[in-house]
């Protein structure tokens, strides 16, 4: 029996999503019966990554509904198309206009001067390793890892991201295996270790987190 597709669309998670899901049926009994129980689960991609990390910023420690607003409005100030060259002229006013904290501006900012003077090189990301990418998305300020390891599945589409970090990758983790407490980021590191979800941690992610849409915490 062929195996149904969640979300989805054309993306570069195409291209490796039914080999991902192959390598899950045959690792630990609980992601490989979570794996064949939902089938293939792919998320959509965007390869807009300047207004991803503007996005991204926008969307720290508010709603989602706050941030989808704030974000609006720094696009349409920008012109209708968010880029390094556009949005640098800004003034700080026009962007606290938007709504933007002085933690948010400074992080815009920063990821804007660094993608026009090459520190952050946008253009050749694609070409990079995991590594060296987040190396450079946590050296600007504001962004950590946790946004770094989401830009690397959402905007790049690599395979082998564990989001140890992400409260409903635990949450899931914890509901899915039985464990008495929700793991820490070192537990989920060890859950895939031991559960040979590598290579296609991203993959296994993206399973735990659709099982919180049938099985919510």
């Amino acid at each position: 029996m062929t195996a149904p597709v969640l979300n989805s669309p054309e993306s570069p998670l195409d291209d490796w999503a039914a080999a991902a899901h192959a390598h899950l049926l045959q690792t630990d009994p609980t992601m490989a019966a979570l794996a064949a129980r939902q089938g293939i689960v792919t998320r959509s991609v965007s390869r807009e990554h300047f207004s991803r990390l503007v996005r991204a910023i926008c969307g720290q420690q508010i709603s989602t509904k706050a941030a989808m607003s704030i974000y609006g409005r720094v696009v349409d100030a920008a012109g209708g198309a968010l880029s390094p060259v556009a949005l640098q002229p800004l003034t700080d006013e026009a962007l606290r206009a938007c709504g933007l904290s002085g933690a948010k501006l400074r992080s815009i900012r920063d990821l804007t001067e660094r993608a026009l003077d090459g520190r952050l090189d946008l253009a050749h990301l694609e070409s990079l390793p995991d590594d060296e990418i987040v190396e450079q998305l946590i050296a600007v300020r504001g962004i950590g890892r946790w946004t770094a390891e989401m830009f690397l599945m959402f905007s790049l589409g690599r395979p082998d991201v564990l989001a140890a970090t992400d409260l409903g990758i635990q949450a899931a983790a914890q509901r899915v295996y039985g464990l008495e407490t929700r793991p820490t980021p070192a537990a989920v590191h060890q859950l895939a270790e031991t559960g040979r979800w590598r290579p296609y941690a991203t993959a296994a992610c993206f399973q735990l987190w659709e099982s919180l849409k049938t099985d919510p915490v």
